[in-house]
């Protein structure tokens, strides 16, 4: 299940949507997560579908590793379509005690399904095709007005893209010691809940220690290398908005408008 955990990976490439300014993938991303929201007939969640699937096939990232990234919030998916599916009031097509399934819950059920995995996949293409050194540029630019609020935007921007750099590496780490704590005879399959709980208390303290240690080993890295956070800092990649960030923008724009009209045509 950890080796399905793909949020925070880089994969290098120079495809068009590698080369996509950060703050323009940055802008789109979140304008795909309203669009999600809108969305509410099958028409206008097959265009948002086609578009990823668009995206996907230009950035050459591999259909199955977007799947795999799919897998550890498939609990979650399958109890958000419980739920939706057996308590969506409406006309009723089964009944039993307290449960229920009418025609609007599965309607529901369907696509809050759909919306969940879009959600994950259109959210996973920005780290899949994105540096965190570019994605901290990205985030730093777009939040520069808060600069005049004295808000701290490069530090911040700073620490989500770190936090999102060492995902990767700590599910590396949480693998090597349940093997060492396996190797050992550390047993985490049977056993009750409570059991199972308890026998992960090997790996979360070891886990921590870990997670502190390279922690401090970051900032002593930073630190041998005078860094002082944004002040006097330039940048070896100047950002600039291209002929093809103007392009995915412009359709970005027509599937928004064209999503805006079927959610009035109810499709």
């Amino acid at each position: 299940m950890l080796k399905d955990i793909t949020i925070g990976q880089f994969f290098p490439g120079n495809s068009a949507v590698h080369r996509l300014d950060p703050r323009v993938k940055i802008v789109l991303t979140v304008a795909l997560i309203v669009l999600l929201f809108l969305a509410q007939g099958p028409v206008s969640y097959g265009l948002i579908i086609l578009f990823l699937a668009l995206v996907i096939g230009i950035s050459r990232i591999s259909p199955k590793m977007v799947v795999r990234g799919l897998k550890p919030i498939l609990l979650i998916v399958m109890f958000t379509a419980v739920l939706n599916l057996f308590y969506t009031p409406g006309d009723y097509v089964w009944q039993w005690k307290f449960l229920h399934i009418s025609v609007e819950g599965i309607r529901m059920a369907v696509f809050m399904v759909l919306r969940l995995m879009l959600l994950i996949i259109a959210t996973s293409m920005l780290t899949y095709t994105t540096s965190p050194i570019q994605l901290t540029d990205g985030l730093e630019r777009l939040l520069a007005p808060l600069k005049k609020l004295h808000v701290p935007v490069h530090e911040l921007s700073m620490m989500m893209s770190i936090a999102l750099r060492f995902i990767p590496t700590l599910i590396e780490e949480t693998e090597k010691i349940i093997s060492a704590q396996k190797a050992r005879g550390a047993d985490f399959d049977s056993g009750n809940l409570i059991q199972r709980a308890k026998a992960m208390i090997p790996i979360l303290v070891p886990l921590f220690i870990s997670a502190f240690r390279r922690a401090d080993e970051l900032a002593t890295a930073m630190e041998c290398r005078l860094y002082r956070g944004d002040v006097g800092r330039t940048r070896m990649r100047q950002l600039k908005i291209a002929r093809v960030d103007i392009c995915s923008m412009l359709l970005v724009a027509v599937l928004f408008a064209a999503v805006i009209a079927l959610r009035r045509l109810g499709l």
